[in-house]
């Protein structure tokens, strides 16, 4: 038998690939079903099921096109409400891989719909659960993403409840050593106190893991819908297409225009290059959101799964990553066109001066873009004005213009996102970014 785990960094995604004589059934994939393709080939097995543990709100995944190209069968629970050919896999139901087996529980909590798999060896013996979003290592998933969209949906007091008694009636009860498998490591959003380790077992999660340990229902509920991080714009988006299923990764790539240059000077505009170019010159209006490990989360964060935007990079190869990386979430048809930089861009960021700043903050509007967890744990200065970035476009009206603007996030990615969205509205004071230098600044406080 092969269990073998493919790790997204950029969605924190976990997604697997379980191999029995020749037979391989994949759970969660990705957007880009290769990976899964190439590693079959490689074992010379055949893909003939894939297991989804719930509709996804932070990545789209393959389910469907993985059926269509391979045949495989798609399980789901019938909670899901699913629009595309599949197999209900709920509490009782069975899939035999010759001599293992891999066995549905119905563990609403993260979504009312969510399942785990227990997979049982050829001794018959509980060997490791994939757990969807429901357990992670060191957490178990977020109970509010689903108030409002999907199939079934419930206030996150009553997901909180029924997760109290997923955990406690079902994962809870099983053989301490038995592998879990998350769908979910650090930097997720489907959770908010990950462990590093991206697999573990029920003993150490007994042991170690907050919201396993000893309390009242009540207790659990107050515990778990408290301080949860934000939900990015594309979340709901994403539910629902991976209920209907999304179209086939390739043909929707392809379909994006590549030739044609900015005529709609009221689209959105988004460049992914280093700040650093940015800088020097760019579109006026641009949104400067580079290429980094958590591009995908920022763009469905900033941006709306409605809203048409132009994406920039400085090489083909640049662009083909980043269209990549938008179809993760499924913001490919999103784009009106892909286009290299302009050679004739003369706008250009304002440069700060450090030690001026340092030596007089007052002078200065300072505008803090960190999440909420962040600000709450203390801000780094005096009487900030406080907008995270994924509230900030819905609020620059909140920003004083008195005074030039210094932006700030933890060290420096959001705060190039942050300064670019607040300089393309504001044009009557200087907009600054504060961008690595607060690290220095917060070495200097600490």
């Amino acid at each position: 038998m092969i269990i073998h785990q493919f790790y997204d960094k950029g969605l924190a995604h976990a997604s697997y690939a379980i191999i029995r004589t020749g037979r391989m059934i994949v759970i969660d994939p990705s957007r880009d079903p290769q990976p899964y393709y190439d590693f079959a080939t490689l074992h010379e097995a055949d893909i003939v099921g894939v297991i989804e543990t719930h509709p996804h709100a932070d990545f789209v995944s393959s389910h469907l096109e993985i059926h269509q190209t391979t045949g495989a069968t798609i399980y789901v629970s019938k909670l899901t409400g699913a629009a595309y050919p599949h197999e209900g896999f709920d509490d009782g139901d069975v899939i035999e891989l010759d001599d293992i087996k891999l066995k549905a529980i119905n563990t609403p909590g993260h979504s009312p719909d969510s399942i785990c798999i227990l997979l049982q060896n050829e001794y018959g013996h509980d060997a490791a659960i994939f757990t969807g979003d429901t357990l992670f290592v060191g957490d178990v998933g977020r109970p509010d993403l689903r108030e409002d969209i999907g199939n079934i949906t419930a206030k996150k007091e009553e997901l909180a409840k029924q997760m109290y008694h997923s955990t406690r009636d079902k994962l809870m009860r099983l053989p301490k050593n038995v592998v879990v498998y998350p769908a979910h490591g650090p930097g997720s959003l489907c959770g908010k106190n990950m462990s590093a380790d991206l697999q573990s077992t029920i003993g150490r999660e007994l042991r170690e893991n907050y919201a396993l340990q000893l309390m009242s229902e009540l207790q659990f509920i107050k515990t778990l819908t408290t301080d949860q991080p934000f939900v990015p714009k594309y979340f709901g988006h994403d539910v629902e297409l991976n209920k209907s299923g999304a179209t086939q990764l390739k043909n929707s790539i392809s379909a994006i225009d590549k030739s044609a240059s900015i005529s709609d000077k009221n689209t959105l505009i988004i460049d992914t290059r280093p700040k650093a170019d940015f800088r020097k010159g760019h579109i006026k209006s641009a949104i400067n959101l580079q290429n980094g490990e958590k591009f995908e989360t920022w763009l469905g964060s900033i941006i709306g799964p409605d809203e048409k935007f132009y994406l920039i990079a400085n090489t083909d190869s640049d662009l083909d990553i980043m269209i990549k990386k938008a179809a993760k979430i499924g913001y490919e048809s999103n784009i009106k066109a892909a286009l290299l930089t302009p050679d004739n861009i003369t706008e250009k960021s304002h440069d700060l001066d450090l030690a001026d700043f340092q030596t007089n903050p007052k002078d200065y509007t300072i505008v803090d873009v960190r999440n909420w967890g962040e600000v709450n744990d203390g801000t780094l200065f005096i009487n900030p004005v406080v907008i995270p970035l994924p509230e900030l476009r819905e609020r620059i009206n909140e920003i004083p213009t008195n005074k030039p603007i210094v932006v700030h996030c933890a060290a420096g990615y959001r705060s190039a996102a942050a300064s670019s969205i607040i300089a393309a509205q504001i044009k009557s004071v200087p907009v600054y970014d504060l961008g690595e230098a607060i690290l220095d600044i917060t070495k200097i406080n600490a």
